[in-house]
């Protein structure tokens, strides 16, 4: 299997070069209210600037997952969704779509009726048992996410007797049940602020390369979180530029997906850190064969 392709609306999408997925939260209370979108020109809006700013990926909420997060019904998901969900359909057919819902009825809703392209599921099956049998039928790719918990309780979830080793041993028997279901793409999200300390989230990602062991490609999602204005006794608004430094870290450690607020200024980090990486190419081959590129 190559870890860098996954299968995209009948076609392979190249993880070669890492790509960044931008959200569209289509909710009144996710954490960072520069993000929330609940009118069709708003929405209209922040689809057409996610697209034109580069990504490649839209990945729309209707359903805040920040500590304490109010709960909201699956119809009310549904609706939310659909408002962006028929924009798109309408007038971006060939945007690639990520639907962000641990409820398998809302995935099949938003595959079937709008055409949406993978499921991103912060819960890892656990808040929905039939989410796993419910990808296999809908044939789409899966964002396997770790988290303890729901929403609600995660942050009472955060003592580990190790937490990289527990982590890459759910990861382990996720991947194992999901492949023994025969689903072929699935992408891996550690879940940065879910379940996890501050101190927890730096760990991460420090160690981030470690989950290179399962050859899949692994998303970041770590936009104006807390892990940033929390250190720096600052806001989710004020947090772009330590998103930024946070980006850079995740590619340089094997980061393949960026989900992020801010697509130009993650996609710039995406060119700049590709950039860097190819003289670090070139300067370990010159060593190697003990030549220059002139």
């Amino acid at each position: 299997m190559n870890n860098k392709v996954i299968q995209v609306k009948g076609k392979l999408l190249s993880l070669q070069s890492p790509i960044v997925m931008g959200i569209l939260n289509i909710t009144p209370d996710s954490f960072y209210a520069g993000s929330r979108k609940q009118t069709e020109v708003a929405i209209h809006s922040r689809i057409e600037a996610i697209l034109s700013e580069g990504a490649g990926i839209i990945d729309i909420g209707g359903y805040s997952s920040r500590p304490g997060a109010a709960e909201v019904s699956p119809l009310e998901e549904r609706q939310r969704l659909a408002l962006a969900l028929k924009i798109i359909q309408a007038d971006y057919p060939e945007a690639i779509v990520s639907i962000d819902t641990f409820r398998a009825d809302v995935a099949r809703f938003a595959v079937e009726e709008y055409g949406a392209d993978i499921i991103n599921d912060i819960a890892g099956g656990e808040l929905d048992t039939d989410m796993f049998r419910t990808i296999v039928s809908l044939k789409v790719p899966y964002i396997l996410m770790h988290m303890r918990g729901t929403p609600q309780a995660m942050q009472q979830l955060t003592a580990y007797d190790n937490m990289i080793v527990e982590m890459r041993k759910y990861f382990a028997d996720k991947i194992y049940e999901l492949e023994s279901l025969g689903v072929n793409d699935i992408i891996l999200d550690p879940g940065f602020g879910f379940s996890k300390t501050l101190d927890q989230n730096y760990e991460l990602m420090a160690r981030l390369k470690e989950f290179a062991i399962f050859n899949l490609p692994l998303l970041v999602g770590i936009s104006r979180k807390s892990m940033i204005y929390k250190l720096l006794d600052s806001t989710p608004g004020d947090s772009l530029n330590g998103t930024s430094v946070l980006n850079t870290l995740a590619l340089l450690n094997g980061g393949d997906i960026l989900r992020v607020h801010d697509v130009k200024a993650a996609v710039e980090a995406v060119r700049i850190v590709g950039k860097y990486q190819s003289f670090q190419s070139t300067n370990i081959n010159e060593a190697i064969c003990g030549c220059t590129s002139e």
